[in-house]
């Protein structure tokens, strides 16, 4: 009985010193190892061998890890506070510097992210809080890599989750953008009617020079077509006159046919509407024309015309 207790108690021994020597590391994680207290050195994923009750081997997580904070009141430069929170991506790639150069790297990174928020958003005001989240990114893994750096852990990307003003803020922004629309609408409308007027203001522009070049067209067809009735006109009298002293050299008048012409205009002349009678100033010459016109009339035989003189 005694001796199966101590087989038993050997079996079970062995099996812890085993345990103790053969460790296994799983991919992802990098093994720590410590002897009698003392960093010792690193070990990849695989088979670790140890010594037994000397060595102790510590598992790091060397995958990227995010981890979002919990949310936290900060005050902007324009003193007004906001709740806002972030996700951190974070990833060891010292082990040996995560272990030993800080107590637990898990809460440094997170209490080093709590005062680089509030210091960041210090500097900024509302307005560029709330439109800025990049350059927040930027400053917040810029700021936090220098201090990281030397507990051999690199911030891959911070993201903010989110930016909460107080409810009175939002509603005034609310209002401040409804008045922006609003105002926004009436420049627009505002520019419409000014475009408007002004198109309106070309088109009677353009319809007036359209008005204007008419009447200067028409104008110099109604002036050209009072010249060519002119010249025509006056290339009609000329012709008449040509033809009627044509008719009259050819026809060789006497002075008996040129007093009955005189007679004949006087008597038109008489006959006219106007008050006054032209009377020539050759008044001998008309007399001698009505007594060479009375000669022929009496010298022609009664009931027939006169018997003509001369050469026909």
């Amino acid at each position: 009985m005694g001796l199966a207790i101590f087989i038993g108690i050997l079996v079970l021994l062995i099996i812890l010193v085993i345990a103790r020597t053969v460790r296994i590391v799983q991919q992802g994680y990098v093994g720590v190892i410590k002897r009698l207290g003392q960093f010792l050195g690193s070990r990849p994923p695989g088979v670790v061998f140890l010594v037994p009750l000397i060595d102790d081997l510590q598992l790091v997580d060397i995958r990227e890890t995010p981890r979002t904070g919990d949310k936290q009141d900060v005050i902007t430069r324009d003193n007004v506070t906001v709740s806002v929170n972030a996700t951190i991506f974070s990833q060891v790639v010292d082990a040996k510097l995560a272990l030993f150069s800080v107590s637990n790297y898990f809460i440094a990174i997170d209490q080093l992210s709590r005062t680089t928020l509030r210091a960041i958003f210090g500097g900024m005001t509302l307005d560029e809080a709330l439109s800025q989240r990049e350059r927040i990114n930027a400053q917040l893994q810029q700021q936090m890599e220098s201090v990281t750096d030397k507990w051999g852990i690199r911030i891959n990307r911070i993201e903010i989750v989110d930016i909460a003003p107080p409810q009175q803020i939002l509603n005034a922004l609310a209002l401040q953008k409804t008045a922006d629309q609003e105002k926004r609408a009436l420049i627009l409308k505002s520019e419409g009617q000014q475009q408007s007027a002004v198109n309106i203001a070309d088109g009677a522009k353009q319809a007036a020079i359209k008005n204007a070049e008419g009447e200067r067209q028409a104008a110099i067809l109604r002036a050209e077509g009072i010249r060519q009735a002119t010249i025509l006109e006056a290339e009609g009298r000329g012709q008449a006159i040509a033809t009627v002293y044509k008719a009259i050299h050819d026809a060789a008048p006497d002075p008996t046919l040129v007093s009955i012409l005189q007679l004949d205009t006087l008597s038109k002349f008489a006959a006219s509407d106007n008050s006054k009678i032209v009377v020539p100033y050759e008044s001998m010459g008309l007399l001698g024309a009505v007594q060479a016109l009375r000669g022929v009339l009496d010298a022609a035989p009664a009931g027939g015309p006169p018997a003509k003189t001369g050469a026909s």
